[in-house]
């Protein structure tokens, strides 16, 4: 049974806070309900709007986000949601029954180039995974079939996944041009035959070292100030732009006596020519900044 955990995230409306999930909660759709009949087809929202200060509720891929009225503070009442939705969550209560789940999905997928020349991106027109997942031989993917049929192709390297997208690294002996078509095809009939990308008890990259206020059934893990602050600066403004690029970067270490931050780089930036240079030349200087005198150097590993 998937064991499920909850990353409370702010958002830009201090009304609305977000609840996010490792792992999907719906399929096919978002979902927004103002009030407890239009949840009729879910019982989550149902037993959400039994919280007298809940205006709406919103349920994603891998998220439910909720509206509060004034009448409370997010800041008092936050981590109790957050333990009331793991409960829920993990006693495999049905969350929205969704209708007709047999029909394929449809689904597009292009290729798009990135800066690494051995790896591309096949971006899909809907979100296949709630973390990030990478793969670098057929053992390690054993618990993603789409995964595993790739590493079917000799040529193929590696297999990063993250969101809507799979990233693939090849080996030199196949030319991109013979083999994008190919592997499109793959990944698009994947998704649209509704095949499970990962499997639930996958680990994602990076579940040992996520951002504060990770709630589970059992406990919260939390990160020093600076590594925080060095965390939310990584998150805001420099995942998103590597993510365009079909790559991942994770915090892993700040060693507070040489002021050394330690980045793990994956997917297409993991091997990258161009990755250190951007690294040296973009996200330090971002976080010196940013930070002051708390950030000498940035080390980047390849995971």
């Amino acid at each position: 049974m998937k064991e499920y955990s909850i990353t409370v995230v702010k958002t830009n409306n201090p009304h609305i806070l977000k609840f996010e999930t490792n792992h999907l909660l719906v399929q096919r759709k978002n979902y927004e309900f103002k009030n407890i009949d239009e949840a009729k087809n879910s019982p989550l929202a149902q037993q959400l709007f039994y919280l007298p200060f809940i205006k709406t509720v919103y349920i994603s891929g891998d998220f439910i986000g909720l509206e509060r009225y004034d009448i409370v503070q997010w800041e008092d009442v936050k981590d109790e949601v957050a333990q009331q939705l793991v409960e829920y969550l993990n006693a495999g209560e049905p969350i929205v029954i969704e209708e007709d789940m047999d029909k394929p999905i449809p689904v597009t997928v292009y290729a798009e180039v990135t800066p690494n020349p051995s790896t591309m991106k096949f971006v899909a027109s809907k979100k296949i995974v709630g973390s990030a997942f990478e793969f670098k031989n057929i053992d390690e993917a054993r618990d993603s079939k789409l995964a595993t049929e790739l590493f079917q192709f000799p040529f193929v390297k590696q297999v990063f996944i993250d969101e809507n997208y799979v990233s693939v690294s090849k080996y030199e002996v196949a030319e991109w041009d013979d083999i994008t078509v190919e592997l499109r095809e793959v990944i698009r009939n994947f998704i649209t035959e509704g095949k499970q990308i990962v499997a639930d008890n996958a680990k994602a990259i990076g579940a040992e070292a996520q951002v504060s206020e990770t709630i589970t059934a059992e406990s919260t893990v939390e990160l020093d100030e600076t590594s925080q602050e060095i965390v939310d600066i990584l998150e805001e403004y420099v995942k998103p732009a590597v993510a365009s690029d079909g790559g991942n970067i994770m915090f892993q270490s700040y060693d507070t006596d040489s002021k050394t931050v330690n980045v793990i780089l994956q997917g297409a930036c993991s091997g990258c020519p161009s990755s250190t240079f951007t690294l040296k030349n973009g996200i330090e200087t971002m976080l010196k900044n940013m930070m002051g005198d708390k950030v000498n150097e940035v080390v980047a590993l390849n995971g």
